[in-house]
């Protein structure tokens, strides 16, 4: 078997000193992640030295490092190994022939990712590498980035941003053919003084990595579609649009949106594509026209993307359904607990409105990073929550003291209401759980399965 890394690649890759010859076949930078076998890359945090670690991703296995400071293992020697790390990634992406996608958004883009990731697998079973989890920031990609082995055809890489310029340095790294921006909304708008306009020209810093002669996919309902295409044209990128208007390239014909998922009819720059979306809700039929777009952008099989997304079943802290046993029965957890800004919350109870139920219940935290826009974006929850005909709700944290509804209880933490949960929750009940990760509701779901 091939592997991942040997220790003279990741000397070449990183300019840093081999002590002695290894070989990996995975990266990591977290000594909990170690298996047997890895490089463990040891950074120094602003709340931990991964030096101090060595020793036990050495006990679990780890076959080589990259450290500041010499170590008994066997270990390249850098100056930096955060800028080692990135150096090893750029690495990984330029000895691959791999057509890149790179993924970015307000929402949908850890979804979207999956579902592209499942597309491609479809296409090519051993040779398709995604990042993981939500690895989308300035270490989170060089390390995906890095897990890449050289023969990959299809690589998907997520990239997030919390200001202006992030996305611009992880888009240079990952050089994707392409570009896919899912949505521009509200999320991080205390960071731009210019709200949602700043932030549709940060996700719009996307399209300057891509390769040359690369594509470019971007949401036409957008109310920041002109920025996005600007930033395209700027570019000199082909162009590939998608939406519920008939004028997007990738659109919809028919939409048949059920409690489960949905029956989608598209028309893809031409070709009329039919698939079932195995995810529920509105904004999964915009997260499916993207995922077309771009498996036809990198050349790939629509109809393996059509079954990839029938496939595609909730992701953990994002629609994944879970059967709770209650006194007489069972109820439906729908996890929404990773984040949430008002373009995922009002999505999300949405979805809880389409869910046939003896009772709606709901657990909302506060949503976070939205500055001024604090008050007003938590008191115009009330129409989404009125519309999703919720029977108990709580909400969680002080940000929703500024949203004032009858029947409403507001709780201090999560620990609240996990105790108001489970004291509430009956047969029959469906309940939604979603707030800002800060909040900690993924505990409250986390309680409720062990209990399960």
């Amino acid at each position: 078997m091939t592997p991942l890394w040997t220790g003279e690649a990741v000397a070449a890759a990183t300019g840093g000193a081999l002590s002695a010859p290894f070989e990996v076949d995975g990266v990591a930078f977290d000594s909990r992640e170690i298996v047997g076998g890895e490089l463990f890359v040891a950074m120094r945090g602003a709340e931990a030295d991964g030096h101090r670690f060595v020793a036990s991703a050495a006990e679990r296995g780890a076959a080589g490092f990259i450290v500041e400071q010499a170590v008994a293992q066997p270990h390249v020697l850098v100056g930096d190994s955060f800028v080692a790390l990135e150096k090893l990634g750029v690495a990984a992406r330029a000895r691959t022939d791999a057509t890149v996608i790179g993924v970015t958004g307000s929402v949908g883009k850890t979804g979207t990712k999956e579902a592209l990731r499942l597309a491609f697998e479809r296409i090519a079973p051993d040779a398709t590498h995604a990042s993981v989890k939500s690895y989308n920031n300035h270490t989170g990609v060089p390390l995906s980035l890095s897990r890449m082995p050289a023969a990959t055809r299809f690589g998907v890489f997520e990239m997030g941003m919390n200001h202006a310029g992030e996305i611009a340095a992880l888009t240079r790294m990952v050089r994707p053919h392409v570009a896919v921006v899912t949505w521009v909304g509200g999320s991080h708008v205390e960071h731009f003084a210019d709200g949602e306009v700043g932030i549709a020209r940060a996700k719009a810093e996307i399209f300057e990595g891509v390769e040359p002669g690369g594509w470019a996919v971007w949401p036409y309902d957008n109310a920041h579609a002109a920025i996005l295409k600007a930033a395209i044209e700027k570019a000199g990128l082909q162009s590939l649009s998608f939406g519920w208007s008939a004028d997007a390239d990738v659109h919809v014909l028919r939409a048949d949106i059920g409690a489960a998922g949905t029956e989608l009819v598209a028309d893809v720059a031409g070709e009329e594509v039919h698939c079932r979306i195995g995810m529920a809700g509105r904004h999964w039929v915009s997260n499916a026209l993207a995922v077309l777009a771009a498996v036809k952008a990198a050349g790939g099989d629509l109809a393996e993307a059509g079954l990839a997304l029938a496939g595609l079943t909730g992701l953990p802290g994002r629609g994944a359904r879970h059967s709770l046993p209650v006194a007489g029965g069972e109820a439906v957890l729908i996890d929404e607990s990773y984040n949430a800004n008002p373009v995922s919350m009002a999505a999300a109870l949405a979805v809880l409105r389409d869910v046939p139920a003896k009772r709606r219940i709901a657990v909302l935290g506060a949503m976070r990073e939205l500055g001024r826009e604090t008050q007003a974006m938590h008191e115009a929850l009330g129409a989404p929550i009125a519309e999703a005909g919720i029977s108990e709700l709580a909400l969680v944290g002080p940000e929703m003291l500024a949203l004032k509804l009858d029947g409403a209880v507001h709780l201090p933490d999560a620990a609240a209401a996990t105790a108001w949960t489970r004291a509430i929750l009956q047969e029959g009940d469906v309940l939604l759980v979603k707030g800002s990760n800060s909040v900690g509701l993924g505990g409250l779901v986390a309680e409720l399965r062990r209990s399960a």
